[in-house]
């Protein structure tokens, strides 16, 4: 007997984490015996044998989360939720009780000022991404309480300011993606806990932006007579501290919903090259090169599945979601701009500093009242199933009323409009995010809400400086709520009328699908027999060419007979 060399690999031990002696199993790969006598099985039961190397981990059991348990814990989440959102909706518009003083502080004008909520609201919507991300792999509950960090150092750097680029960066942008990690994991995690009670949830959830809108703009108005727009931002950046707080109440739910593919790290990837070259050696084959190009383009691979993983880009394939996109995005040039310079306009024309900042408490105590109300309606048989015809509704009607704000005169008429606005309002935001779910699915929402936001955040950015260049240019704040108002129909119009036609193509091919299952393709006709059979004459090869022959020599004979 020839002599060779031996090649052994240690396989991972046996048996479960805990109990009995692990020892490893030594096995020489060409040594190996085998109960099979014939060499084919025996190279099979080679292959059955030899484990994988121990840099690669074993498959992961592809379980399913358990269903969301509409309950329990759930309402403790909606509570945090509650918190989370209403911060992050809520103080950017609060800050507006700031901007006159700070505007005559730095000498600016008011386009300058505005810049401050832009960049908040925008960093808000624009980091929905890499909140989304965030969440994949770590889970709401640590982003959450990082984001309240943020949110707290960026309110107390902000109170030490000298100019208004300092500003820029300390609340616009430190504070907004503090913000930002707020907002994506509140909604996410309540899509994780509530299906059938699902609107209701958003709804109450939902309903800490008037919430907190009510009780910061008194709040803000109060710490700045006490302690001047500096002390205001360092006992603000205090209480945004209590997003960590709500965020420690977002315990995870079930395991993961998607089974986990094996991956092989750089070492496995290493190892396993070794192997299979060591392999190729002993039997002559030089397959090393091609053996790299492979792992090259696995490597390749994984890291696009990677990022399809945290952000599934096939979305933008999708027709409902597509819609709803291009809705909102119109929508926000108009959205948030009037609550932004509604306290200003106020005292523009000669309203006191508490009354003023009064009407965002009004517009906060109808939006508070609204928002579970809508949720509820929503959640009904009845509208439901048509809610994207509601939210569009919701939208014309809100700018309806901007349209109709420049009527108000004096303090009454901004009452009433303030009534109608945070009714409006309330709508919209009560179903912003539900009708996003309807569309995609609980499963794909995490990144469609990322998707969204970044596509917002460009108009969310314009919207407040558009409204102060038309204030500052005209002298006159109707021209700025005539410009929001005209948006918001627009993109209320845009919504109705694409809906009703996305609904349309899915009932037509909703309709073409059963019609397909109701009549199904014959298996096989007379032609396709003869097809099949005249490419399973092809395939037979040469060893079955006489047979062939003989049917075509007694098909001619029959012939002949059948002529004559």
């Amino acid at each position: 007997m020839g002599t060779h060399r031996r090649k052994v690999t240690v396989f991972p031990e046996s048996g479960g984490r805990a109990g009995g002696d692990r020892v490893p199993a030594l096995t020489c790969h060409l040594c190996m015996k085998f109960p099979e006598t014939e060499a084919g099985k025996g190279s099979s039961a080679a292959l059955a044998t030899r484990s994988p190397s121990p840099a690669m981990p074993p498959l992961a059991n592809a379980g399913r989360a358990p269903g969301p348990p509409d309950g329990g814990w759930g309402w403790a989440v909606v509570c945090g939720a509650f918190v989370s959102i209403g911060f992050a909706y809520a103080f950017p518009k609060g800050l507006a009780i700031f901007f006159k003083e700070i505007q005559d502080f730095f000498g600016t004008s008011y386009s300058e000022v505005a810049w401050v909520s832009s960049i908040m609201l925008a960093t808000t919507y624009g980091a929905g991404p890499i909140s989304s991300i965030l969440v994949n792999r770590y889970g709401s509950r640590p982003v959450v309480i990082f984001g309240g960090l943020l949110c707290g150092i960026g309110m107390v750097s902000a109170a030490f300011c000298t100019s208004i680029l300092q500003l820029y960066i300390c609340v616009g942008f430190i504070t907004g993606f503090g913000l930002a990690l707020n907002l994506q994991p509140s909604v996410i995690i309540i899509g994780k806990y509530f299906l059938k009670r699902r609107p209701i949830a958003n709804g109450l959830a939902m309903a800490g932006s008037p919430v907190m809108l009510c009780t910061l703009a008194p709040l803000n108005q109060f710490l700045f007579d006490n302690f001047g727009w500096r002390g205001s931002f360092l006992i603000l950046g205090a209480i945004l501290l209590h997003c960590c707080v709500a965020g420690a109440l977002f315990r995870p739910i079930g395991a993961a919903t998607t089974p986990v593919k094996p991956q092989v790290t750089g070492k496995g990837k290493d190892a396993l090259k070794e192997e299979v070259t060591e392999d190729a050696m002993e039997m002559g084959s030089p397959t090393k090169v091609p053996m790299e190009d492979k792992v090259e383009e696995e490597g390749g691979k994984a890291c696009c599945e990677k990022i399809n993983q945290y952000l599934d880009f096939s979305l933008f394939k999708h027709r409902g979601f597509l819609i709803y996109l291009i809705g909102n995005v119109l929508m926000f040039l108009g959205f948030f701009a009037p609550i932004v310079f509604l306290a200003p306009y106020a005292k523009h024309i000669g309203i006191d500093e508490y009354s003023a900042a009064f009407l965002l408490s009004i517009l906060a105590i109808v939006d508070m009242i609204a928002r579970p109300t809508t949720g509820i309606i929503a959640n009904s048989k009845w509208v439901r199933p048509q809610i994207q015809y509601f939210f569009s509704f919701s939208i014309a009607f809100n700018g309806t009323c901007h349209l109709l704000c420049p009527l108000a005169s004096g303090y009454m008429g901004l009452v009433i409009y303030a009534i109608f606005f945070g009714l409006a309002f309330g709508m919209v935001c009560a179903m912003l995010f539900e009708t996003l779910m309807d569309l995609v699915g609980a499963a794909r929402f995490t990144s469609a809400v990322g998707l969204v936001t970044i596509a917002e955040c460009c108009t969310i950015l314009l919207g407040p400086p558009i409204g102060g260049t038309l204030i500052d240019t005209f002298g006159d704040y109707k021209y700025m709520f005539i410009k929001c108002g005209a948006v918001m129909v627009l993109a209320g119009a845009f919504l109705f009328i694409m809906n009703y036609y996305n609904y349309r193509m899915l009932a037509k091919e909703e309709k073409e699908r059963k019609a397909k299952e109701e009549n199904p393709k014959p298996v096989r006709t007379e032609n396709e027999g003869r097809n099949s059979w005249n490419k399973e004459t092809t395939r037979d090869g040469p060893e079955l060419e006489p047979l062939s022959k003989e049917q075509e020599g007694l098909k001619e004979e029959v012939n002949g007979i059948n002529e004559v």
